[in-house]
């Protein structure tokens, strides 16, 4: 059994609307997510104690959300990760959109899908968000519709998204939560182990565009195909940390893309998708600066990220898996995140 209750979360600036939270409950699972940018806020889950921890990075108010911040739990779009030089070209017409990352675009622009206020209905077991795009938004062409909708399953969250465009646009959503399987306000994730179900990661230059190559993680710091504890496998291959998309096996089917098991709690998160890719990001930007929920900071490395999605700057790569969404189509993916204890 699922239960769904909702509730004022807070009120936007210059009476822009209500802010509300959607608490869906179920026995192994508690996800409060609030409909501004359908945002995750709250994901409560027991150790193998029975003691209940938050393992999303946050804030307890609207306050929060409302300044800048990483994407805590957001979804992203109309198309997440970067566009290089933010620009791309459609039926022989150049589109150019905001550069707020770098030289690039980043999330959908300066004010993407999670800086804006959804509609909600709820669910039996859960909750759908939806929002139409107007034509021109961030600079991307034709109207969309937008449908995202968070349901439980026992230990798992489903999120499914869909849209429908006016015209032929680039389309990828995903969410943004950053999890830290100790509990959020843990200092960091060296000592939970990672396994990424891929063959093939994109490198990327220094403004983290994808080269356009698709490399075998064979013999690589990015083959994390057998677990390893992130902490210990930073240090050997003297890495910053991740913020690389790792490519799965294409098909439009539910499959296995990662897993995250942290052995002190015995809590495993694993994430299954019907998506072509998945951005594995562990926080290198976190600076600690921001106060999150009960006073937690949050440094470099204390959260990590599997935002499943289509390939980066995939709109300027024709090589990489189709990201253009044409009128009478519709998009259409789901990503399960499944929680347990080993």
């Amino acid at each position: 059994m699922v239960s769904v209750t909702r509730a004022v979360f807070g009120d936007l600036p210059l009476g822009a609307g209500t802010v509300e939270k959607f608490q869906l409950q179920s026995d192994q699972l508690r996800v409060d997510i609030i409909s501004w940018g359908c945002t995750i806020t709250a994901l409560e889950v027991k150790d193998r104690q029975g003691r209940a921890s938050d393992l999303v990075l946050g804030f307890a108010e609207l306050e929060g959300y409302l300044q800048k911040q990483p994407y805590f739990g957001a979804v992203v779009g109309r198309v997440a990760n970067r566009i290089a030089k933010g620009t791309f070209t459609l039926d022989g017409k150049e589109y150019q959109l905001a550069i707020n990352n770098g030289p690039n675009s980043l999330h959908g622009g300066v004010r993407g899908f999670d800086k804006v206020l959804w509609t909600p209905q709820v669910l039996s077991n859960g909750v759908e968000f939806s929002r139409v795009s107007p034509d021109g938004e961030e600079g991307y062409p034709g109207e969309l519709k937008v449908w995202v909708t968070y349901t439980l399953d026992g230990g798992e969250l489903v999120i499914n998204y869909r849209a429908q465009a006016s015209q032929t646009t680039p389309v990828n959503l995903t969410n943004h939560s950053y999890f830290n399987l100790a509990g959020q306000g843990s200092p960091n994730i060296y000592d939970h182990e990672v396994t990424i179900e891929a063959d093939a990661f994109l490198p990327v230059d220094e403004t983290l565009i994808p080269t356009g190559e698709v490399a075998p993680v064979q013999g690589t710091a990015f083959d994390l195909r057998k677990p390893v504890e992130l902490g210990k496998h930073l240090q050997e291959f003297h890495m910053n940390g991740f913020d690389h998309n790792f490519c799965l096996k294409g098909s439009k089917e539910k499959r296995f893309c990662a897993r995250v098991h942290h052995a002190g709690s015995g809590r495993v998160l694993e994430v299954y998708t019907t998506q072509p890719g998945v951005q594995f990001y562990t926080g290198n930007f976190l600076d600690g600066t921001r106060k999150g929920k009960r006073g937690a900071v949050y440094p470099k490395h204390s959260g990590f990220c599997l935002e499943t999605q289509n390939w980066p700057d995939a709109v300027n790569q024709p090589h990489f898996p189709p990201v253009l969404l044409k009128p009478g189509e519709e998009y259409d993916h789901t990503t399960w995140f499944k929680f347990s204890v080993a």
